[in-house]
């Protein structure tokens, strides 16, 4: 039996104006003109993930489980990016005649270099108070700083060999010894792990009679173009004046109180994010709830939440006018896999490696690709999902906003991208579904190629203006 691999995986397939719906699910039409039918459907996965090696062995436990590989901390799902993966809706299977496709992120990891700085000088405020007043504090007499940099905790490692595990208990009826996973990643070293980690998964569940490997991995370097990170647009200026206005006010009571409980602290505004951060990174390490989270209320979580939100709409989602255009090169692969043709793109993709049927094959049913968070919103915008009627109001969280990093992004969050074949009357055809974390997206446009107008023009000007003059 021959090894194969997974690679780059957000599947959408090409779809004409013609859409079947199901229980609610939408499937939009792909004309089989573009690519012989497999005898079912191609799977796409895509996967940012910041995790470690797999600590125990899966089995054949259903993976609906796995998502409650959770943490029992009631704020873990206000986290934003820090949280934990929980579907957001019940998976539905497609319906009866049907097959499947999907996106992942990376699963959780301690905090980068950058994050783990600031998050310990306002700590050292903490840590140096001449008095506390309050018992919730007590325990930083004897803290001691223990959290790493970067790299996946065993949590994460965890996340990413369950998820392995769910898209075989899903999916494996698409798979044999010819049609193996092909899997890529992004050469940092937690996104290395947690595709091996998946691979791990993968076989597991199949009872090691399949084990794909790990086929390329894209260097995480300046000159290197990369579909699976965001790091080629140098023009890019992420804002931050609308995340800090919303810290200030929700931070206020949070500073009184523990500048009270604390004395000589001198905690400010701004200490406030890297603080609450510390419940989760410490959590998902420690896998228990870490004393950080009792120094805020689950109503601070939910406002720290929205803080994420709007980081990240104006980092690399649509409140960033070179924001989607980092994730235009991936989509163009993505429409290459759906159409079964060759990746026709202008911006970060590398063509040796999208040039070759032994990098970047276009005959396998399931792709698996292994990423960023900040890519992953890229690729959302440039796809033109969770579109946005107006920018989030720095002033006030809208309960009924769609724009929600945890649901979006989670260590180890993901979207499935379901390219399936389906028969009704007499008559087959291609469709697609895309589900983020397990809910099912509306899609806007029937045709989804022909929908794809700003990555199928390489972001429509916007990539030229990454570049300086």
């Amino acid at each position: 039996m021959t090894n194969k691999t997974t690679e780059y995986p957000l599947a959408l397939p090409f779809a004409t104006k013609i859409a079947y719906e199901d229980s609610g699910s939408k499937y939009y039409r792909i004309p089989s003109s573009y690519f012989s039918v497999r005898k079912a459907v191609s799977i796409s996965l895509a996967f940012l993930i910041v995790v470690l090696f797999e600590r125990f062995r899966l089995g054949s436990r259903l993976v609906s489980e796995h998502n409650s590989l959770v943490l029992s901390s009631e704020s873990q799902r206000f986290w934003g990016q820090y949280s934990p993966y929980y579907s957001v809706e019940e998976y539905e299977p497609p319906p009866s005649g049907c097959s499947v496709t999907q996106l992942q992120r990376h699963g959780a990891r301690y905090p980068t270099s950058g994050s783990s700085k600031e998050i310990q000088a306002s700590l050292r405020k903490l840590l140096n108070a001449s008095r506390y007043n309050d018992m919730k504090l007590e325990f930083l007499r004897s803290y001691q700083w223990h959290l790493g940099e970067a790299d996946l905790v065993p949590f994460g490692a965890t996340q990413s060999f369950q998820s392995g595990a769910e898209i075989y208990l899903r999916y494996g009826h698409l798979i044999d010894d010819d049609t193996l996973p092909f899997v890529r990643a992004s050469g940092g070293d937690r996104v290395v792990k947690s595709a091996v980690n998946w691979t791990a998964g993968f076989s597991d569940a199949s009872g090691q009679l399949y084990h794909p490997i790990v086929s390329v991995i894209i260097p995480e370097t300046e000159m290197s173009n990369n579909t699976l990170e965001d790091h080629m647009c140098p023009n890019s200026r992420v804002s931050e004046d609308e995340a800090n206005v919303w810290r200030d006010m929700f931070s206020v009571p949070i500073v009184h109180r523990l500048n009270t409980a604390a004395v000589g602290a001198e905690i400010l505004s701004e200490d406030i994010p890297g603080l609450m951060s510390l419940c989760a990174f410490e959590t998902v390490f420690e896998e228990k709830t870490s004393p950080f989270c009792d120094l805020f209320s689950l109503e601070e979580f939910q406002a720290y939440e929205y803080y994420q939100d709007l980081l990240k709409y104006y980092k690399t989602g649509y409140g960033n006018p070179l924001g989607r255009v980092q994730g235009v090169g991936y989509v163009n692969e993505l429409l290459a896999r759906l159409r079964g043709r060759p990746v026709e793109d202008r911006t970060q993709t590398n063509s040796t490696l999208d040039s070759s049927p032994i990098t970047f094959p276009l005959d396998r049913t399931v792709y698996a690709d292994f990423s960023h968070d900040n890519e992953m919103v890229a690729i959302y915008g440039a796809l033109g999902l969770l579109p946005q009627s107006c920018p989030p109001n720095p002033t006030k969280a809208d309960p009924r906003r769609t724009w929600v990093v945890s649901r979006l992004v989670p260590f180890s969050g993901r979207m499935i991208t379901e390219k399936v074949q389906c028969s009704e009357g007499g008559t087959s055809g291609d469709f697609v579904r895309i589900l983020i974390n397990d809910a099912i997206q509306p899609l806007e446009f029937c045709a989804f190629v022909e929908s794809q107008v700003y990555a199928r023009h390489n972001g429509a000007g916007d990539f030229e203006k990454c570049f300086p003059e």
